[in-house]
């Protein structure tokens, strides 16, 4: 089995000195990595991400509720955009953590894929988890909190938390009367690693153009470079309590 690495650093990032650093080591337990050390004396850490999953939801939810007058459709976009896969990755390498997570070396190598922003996205659920086991309601707090409620004032100066599609597409029909429509205009790569390139359409006029490893999520960004192209990104001031 490979040595484990030095735990304190990341205790200091995560601003929690774990009692028990098994719940830590299982946490930074990727299921593939068991594959090949079959002595491993901790289990993966999908249990701890169950857990974390559900922490997490509660204290942002409980946060958004407490803080701003904002109706449940508004709350729910935020928490969406404050814990999604993105987010939480992002979070995860501002943290600096990647290096400790045991992954299988074919895992290891692969750094940039869609898999290991998932990769990362679980590990933060699965630390909340153990944090929260550790150290109980007050330190996953204060880790949510420090790490993940912290990034809300930019979400909502960004807008980031907006359904790009449904936005421009019902802000075309309010204003314009027109639906907007999609086009591919490139694609390449091979099969298993796609890259597309879309155009997004107002009648005949290409108004922006998007790229993405699926159709969706170059169409999404079609959408958002639209909002800005167009200017239609504005929101309303949001109520804060």
């Amino acid at each position: 089995m490979p040595t484990l690495p030095d735990l304190t650093p990341l205790e200091e990032r995560l601003g929690h000195a774990f009692r028990d650093r098994s719940f830590l080591l299982q946490a930074l337990t990727h299921r593939s990595f068991l594959n090949e050390n079959a002595d491993h004396p901790y289990p993966h850490n999908e249990r701890l991400e169950f857990l974390g999953d559900a922490v997490l939801e509660l204290i942002v939810t409980e946060y958004l509720f407490k803080n701003y007058a904002n109706d449940e459709g508004d709350l729910t976009n935020w928490r969406a955009a404050l814990v999604n896969a993105i987010t939480l990755a992002g979070i995860a390498r501002n943290l600096q953590f990647e290096e400790y997570i045991l992954m299988s070396k074919g895992e290891s190598k692969d750094k940039n894929s869609k898999a290991r922003l998932y990769i990362l996205a679980n590990a933060i659920e699965a630390i909340i988890g153990a944090i929260y086991l550790d150290g109980g309601t007050e330190a996953s707090e204060k880790f949510i909190t420090a790490h993940i409620l912290s990034h809300l004032k930019k979400i909502l100066e960004d807008e980031s938390y907006v359904d790009a599609k449904s936005k421009f597409q019902e802000t075309a029909q309010e204003l314009l009367g027109v639906t907007p429509t999609y086009k591919v205009l490139e694609e390449h790569g091979p099969d298993h690693a796609k890259e597309f390139t879309i155009g997004i359409y107002l009648g005949k006029d290409l108004i922006a153009i998007g790229k993405g490893t699926s159709k969706q999520e170059a169409q999404v960004s079609a959408a958002e470079a639209g909002l800005i192209a167009k200017g239609w990104k504005t929101y309303p001031a949001k109520k804060e309590k």
